[in-house]
């Protein structure tokens, strides 16, 4: 009787009662292997805590870490003609479209805003890598155009997150063609005297690398991020050498002049409030994000005052 009370109901107890287990709440590291808690991690803004391998980071998370209290209102954006070549490989363009909006709850690979980051108002761009490699078709160059266009309106500089594989290739020579309309949204903020900020994330590659992408007038990119038109297994391919160590990683293009900074995650929002206010002509930003001290009056002149 022991042995059944003891042993085998609670052994039926644990069955039945027990609880679902949720796939995600660990991750593991991709550069050191150490497997991380998601909280702990989405806390660190998808940095390893043990290694600083900077992770992907989808635009809307990223914008509200980065806007005051995480607040910021979307700017709309045209939505371009579906499916303009009726493009097929593996499955139909439209179908692989529904799978990544259902897979990413996004419509698109990029997401513009505007708000507020250190009481300064800003218009920022995010590219999706999770969504079809962020790739460049026509939403991107009308989203990057929208972004520019109210960045005149308001006056305000426009900083742009990077992540993308290239050019979309179910929109053929239409994708292609979003490099010089994407050329032009940026000269129109360089003729309204407005900073363009452009900050590129692991990875930005192809034709996104060839226009808007490296067209800023600061260029800060992420820890370790690959920064390329074509990639180096190709470039090895073709040249038949070996190429050096860390080839286009952030910090070789910053070695060579590619980049103006490259600044971890973590101290990314300040590094952006500094610039944005150097370039607008403002004061620095109140640490704190608190009314600036009354001035303190000396006792005689109080009682002067009475």
């Amino acid at each position: 009787m022991n042995w059944i009370s003891n042993y085998v109901r609670p052994r039926i107890n644990s069955i039945f009662s027990r609880r679902e287990v949720p796939e995600n709440l660990w991750k593991k590291c991709d550069e050191c292997g150490t497997m991380l808690f998601h909280r702990e991690l989405s806390e660190n803004l998808n940095v390893c805590t043990s290694c600083g391998h900077h992770m992907a980071l989808t635009p809307r998370a990223r914008f509200e870490a980065l806007f005051d209290g995480g607040v910021f209102v979307e700017v709309d954006v045209p939505e371009p003609v579906t499916d303009p070549l009726h493009f097929k490989d593996q499955k139909k363009y439209p179908d692989r479209m529904k799978s990544a909006q259902k897979n990413t709850g996004e419509k698109e690979s990029m997401l513009v805003a505007e708000g507020e980051i250190g009481r300064t108002p800003i218009i920022a761009a995010g590219q999706d890598f999770s969504f079809m490699g962020g790739s460049m078709g026509m939403y991107v160059g009308n989203a990057i155009i929208a972004a520019a266009e109210r960045a005149v309106e308001l006056k305000r500089p426009l900083i742009l997150f990077s992540a993308a594989g290239g050019a979309r290739m179910q929109e053929g020579i239409l994708s292609l063609m979003q490099m010089p309309r994407t050329t032009v949204a940026v000269q129109m903020l360089k003729e309204a005297g407005l900073p363009y900020i452009v900050v590129l994330t692991h990875p930005t590659t192809g034709g996104v690398t060839a226009s808007y992408a490296m067209l800023g007038d600061v260029q800060i990119a992420e820890p370790n991020a690959l920064i390329c038109f074509a990639g180096p297994r190709v470039i090895e391919q073709t040249i038949r050498e070996k190429l050096p160590e860390g080839f286009q990683r952030a910090e070789y293009l910053l070695d060579h002049g590619m980049l103006d900074r490259v600044t971890p995650r973590g101290d990314m929002r300040d590094e952006l409030i500094t610039i944005v206010r150097m370039l607008m002509g403002q004061s620095p930003a109140i640490k704190g994000d608190l009314p600036a001290p009354a001035p303190q009056t000396a006792p005689a002149e109080e009682a002067a005052k009475e």
